[in-house]
């Protein structure tokens, strides 16, 4: 395993800067096996992050002789609108620190402070499942995400859900409605998650992003449009972890609302999913509030709260860049008249602003 940069040594246990391929095997072993690790912590994240946005990767490893006992991974960012700042991880619903105990993860903690005021950032932002009990970090509640437990069969899947939610699904299945999972699709999902966002006033990713997720996932990630004869409705890229199935980056237009095809989609994903074995479904993050928010929970899911923290050092107050900040109402409404075909050429690089 290649580590440098030693940042502390306490006792047996060095928290170091870690780099190479070897490295990157022991990390996602270690990932793989550590219980609160997400798939956004695999290095097939990072080097996503880094091949599309050019972000400096500046994860932290704990040792303990040849063994790793806590992993950190960390971006450094910087741009115009929020300066430099350290965030785990971007572009992200979970991040943070997975260890063995919390003794490590402390260290782990301080050496990620420790970066953060050496380098004189802004802010270090730890995107973690659990706050902790750390008097130097403020927690911002922001988010919360939804899952459940799948049960063994789609017919058991369907009874869990309310009413209207089976009925919305029924709706579709009615209208001649089919999924199709198939990765070659992504020029089509490319133009259906598009004009989603952009409806929404959002800036929207590179095709090249999407790209180079599905190449670093290779097979632990697919494609689902679906489709009302020839016309493309709705489509999801979904990621699978362990026994967890995530679709992460979804649309649909506003002909399919009519025909249920948002809803026939996270239902055709969670029923292959179950026939895949997959024993848990992650519906991801939303901010309370938003139409995002009330679409998840008609489906009667698990609801968390997920307590992002920052460590601040050049500025007082958290970071509120989200889309739902009242100081950027004006700049969503003009986004949202701007022609797709321009929004698409400048969203890649306003996207980079808000990772």
């Amino acid at each position: 395993m290649k580590v440098v940069e030693a940042i502390s040594v306490p006792r047996q246990t060095e928290v170091r800067q870690a780099s190479g391929a070897e490295l990157e095997r022991a990390w996602d072993d270690y990932v793989y096996r550590h219980r609160s690790a997400s798939l956004f912590h695999l290095t097939a994240w990072k080097r996503a992050i880094e091949r599309t946005f050019g972000f400096e990767p500046r994860y932290l490893v704990t040792i303990d002789g040849s063994e790793i006992r806590g992993v950190l991974p960390l971006f450094m960012v910087h741009n115009f609108l929020q300066g430099r700042a350290l965030i785990s991880i971007p572009f992200a619903v979970y991040g943070g620190i997975c260890a063995n105990d919390d003794n490590v993860a402390t260290l782990l903690r301080e050496a990620a402070c420790d970066m953060a005021r050496q380098e004189k950032v802004q802010y270090l932002e730890l995107r973690e499942q659990s706050p902790a009990n750390d008097l130097n970090l403020r927690v911002k509640h922001l988010y919360v995400s939804f899952d459940q437990e799948l049960p063994e069969s789609q017919e058991l899947l369907l009874q869990s859900f309310p009413r209207d939610t089976r009925y919305m699904i029924r709706k579709a299945q009615n209208n001649g409605l089919r999924a199709v999972v198939d990765n070659d699709q992504i020029d089509t999902f490319y133009e259906i998650y598009a004009r989603s966002v952009h409806q929404l006033g959002t800036p929207v990713f590179a095709k090249r992003f999407f790209r180079t997720l599905l190449e670093e996932f290779s097979g632990h990630c697919e494609i689902t449009i679906v489709w009302h004869n020839s016309r493309a409705l709705a489509g999801v890229l979904s990621f699978r972890f362990r026994d967890w199935i995530l679709p992460y980056y979804g649309g649909s237009l506003v002909e399919g609302r009519r025909l249920a095809a948002n809803n026939f989609m996270y239902w055709e994903v969670m029923k292959r999913a179950i026939q895949g074995g997959a024993r848990y479904f992650d519906f991801g993050r939303s901010k309370v509030g938003t139409g995002s928010y009330a679409f998840k929970t008609q489906w009667n899911m698990r609801e968390r709260p997920l307590p992002y923290q920052f460590y601040l050092v050049e500025r007082n107050t958290m970071p509120n860049y989200s889309p739902a900040n009242s100081r950027f109402k004006l700049a969503t409404t003009g986004w949202k008249r701007l022609p797709l075909p321009v929004a698409k050429i400048l969203g890649p690089t306003l996207v980079r602003l808000f990772p």
